[in-house]
């Protein structure tokens, strides 16, 4: 994968590039991941498309605002689904003459997309439950109950094939999304049970009102991070401060100039900097220790250091 991930050389950043090795070893972590989350999305989107059927049919059976809700919820998943994994192998394209960082930004799109799919897929729900509440219908709970309950064993075993996708925003909103339906289904698994036992008709709304609260809640963080990253914002697990201190501490540097770092994707940080070193520029060890050094301490895989035994520009920035 090495060699499909060539160095990003910006037109004024013609310095020091470092080796491959960076680049394969920074890459280790997600060798693995591709086959498998394939897999994982194949399985969640034929899951989800079979659910909503079944769900949609029920809930206009037995005239279940919940249910039908749940069901479009369940048919914004599958497009979240199709939309993380349209990311995540786009990421996986390799760079051409075009697009010299392949198409790695794709995943944080998809990212942002997702959330904002669950975020007007929720603004419909409450907009609709609130509408019930002020006519509620009579509904079936036990038909309710039971098709609920299947949909929580459905996007339960979808989540967790997405558990490990931890630190990569896009995987964790495909996580973030399917944990949230199977929260939507256990909500009207309870409406169902309150309308079964007192004939409660408005508790299928109420439960629709309340969960679309709690899922906006839990969505704000994705879509926030994620637009973040859109605008080259610095990755939430880096701190800039310490980025700089740990190139100023390195033998021979006086000062830290242009200093870049932003996420290429959902998984991959990438860092630009111009080293001032009075007593001689940079050779392959120095930036080889200083490569590793960033990797290990702050994930950062792509490194571009630039050294000078001057400033290059009269009021370098950054």
């Amino acid at each position: 994968m090495s060699s499909s991930h060539a160095h990003h050389d910006h037109p004024d950043h013609e310095g020091h590039e470092h080796h491959g090795h960076d680049h394969a070893h920074g890459h280790h972590g997600h060798a693995h991941a591709p086959a498998n989350f394939d897999r994982a999305f194949a399985i969640g989107i034929a899951l989800n498309a079979a659910f909503v059927a079944i769900e949609a049919f029920y809930g206009w059976k037995v005239n279940s605002l919940a249910l039908l809700a749940d069901a479009g919820h369940n048919l914004s998943d599958v497009a979240g689904l199709v939309l993380a994994w349209a990311g995540a192998a786009a990421g996986r394209l390799r760079p051409d003459a075009r697009h010299t960082y392949g198409f790695k930004r794709a995943s944080i799109l998809a990212a942002f997309a997702n959330a904002l799919l669950l975020l007007v897929a929720m603004g419909s729900l409450a907009w609709e439950a609130i509408d019930r509440l002020q006519s509620p219908q009579p509904t079936q709970g036990l038909t309710i109950i039971v098709v609920a309950a299947i949909g929580i064993v459905v996007n339960s075993v979808t989540a967790l094939l997405f558990m490990r996708g931890g630190s990569d925003l896009n995987l964790r909103g495909a996580f973030l999304h399917m944990a949230a339906d199977a929260l939507v289904s256990a909500g009207v698994v309870v409406a169902g049970v309150l309308t079964l036992t007192w004939g409660w008709s408005w508790t299928d709304p109420v439960a629709s009102l309340l969960i679309a609260v709690v899922i906006v809640i839990g969505t704000w963080g994705l879509l926030r991070q994620s637009l973040h990253l859109m605008v080259d914002g610095v990755p939430s697990h880096v701190k800039l401060v310490e980025v700089r201190e740990c190139l100023q501490a390195l033998p021979g540097v006086a000062q830290v100039h242009d200093l870049h770092v932003w996420a290429m994707g959902t998984s991959e940080v990438a860092l630009t900097a111009h080293l001032v070193m009075p007593d001689g520029p940079a050779d392959d060890g120095f930036l080889a220790a200083a490569t590793e050094r960033l990797r290990e301490r702050f994930g950062i895989a792509h490194v571009t250091l630039q050294s000078s035994r001057k400033p290059l520009m009269a009021a370098c920035g950054g």
